[in-house]
């Protein structure tokens, strides 16, 4: 998670009821182009989680893809899902498990990402506290999960010229509006609706995105 250039997050859809499908989708996506990461966030707008066995599911289906593609796989939420499973890490809210006990249940080795809104306090605090990324947004309007901030690009700017620690913008990001994202700084843009509900498929999408990021790098 600490390659050079802006890359692509992938985040899971909130709901996943067709896990061979899904995978099928997941396949398609990795072959689009580079991928760092999949997270695993199996949860309804408005925050109803899935069942561990489903969760454990959708892991077991999608997980050997990911790594065959280098991409590492993350568990929303529950770092003990994470361990259990033997996810590279785990992504955690404000809400969730605490960083502190977060890290000491997965160890060092572990990527271990924090929601940090809209906040350069909230995201210097976990920064300061081991977290390997932060994650700012939303950025755009999302329906994916419920945003009780709206962040804008400077955010990005300015914690890229305070810190080395890495950011991920997050919400409504398209390839069509993500260069502000890339040349502010972000380096991952995180996605999920604009790859898996799109008609033309996830692998056109992750080619987009490769080449707005790139187009956005040369600007």
């Amino acid at each position: 998670m600490s390659d050079p250039g802006c890359r692509l997050y992938l985040i899971t859809p909130p709901r996943v009821d067709d896990v061979d499908a899904f995978a099928a989708a997941a396949r398609e996506a990795f072959a689009g182009g580079d991928v760092a990461c999949l997270q695993i966030r199996l949860k309804t707008p408005d925050g109803v989680a899935a069942p561990d066995a489903h969760v454990a599911a959708v892991y077991g289906a999608v997980a050997p893809l990911a790594r065959d593609a280098g991409a590492a796989v993350l568990i929303n939420d529950r770092p003990d899902l994470a361990e259990a499973l033997g996810a590279d890490g785990v992504h955690i809210g404000q809400a969730d498990a605490s960083l502190k006990d977060a890290r000491a249940r997965l160890g060092p080795e572990a990527s271990i990402g924090v929601t940090c809104h809209a906040s350069i306090d909230l995201a210097f605090a976990a920064g300061e506290g081991g977290a390997d990324y932060v994650a700012f947004g939303a950025f755009f309007d999302t329906a994916t999960k419920a945003a009780p901030t709206r962040a804008e690009p400077d955010l990005l700017a300015r914690w890229s010229a305070m810190t080395v620690v890495p950011c991920v913008a997050i919400g409504g990001i398209t390839p069509s509006n993500c260069a502000p994202l890339v040349q502010a700084g972000a380096d991952f843009l995180a996605v999920s609706s604009a790859v898996w509900d799109a008609q033309e498929g996830p692998r056109a999408v992750v080619a987009a995105f490769a080449a707005a990021v790139d187009a956005a790098t040369r600007a």
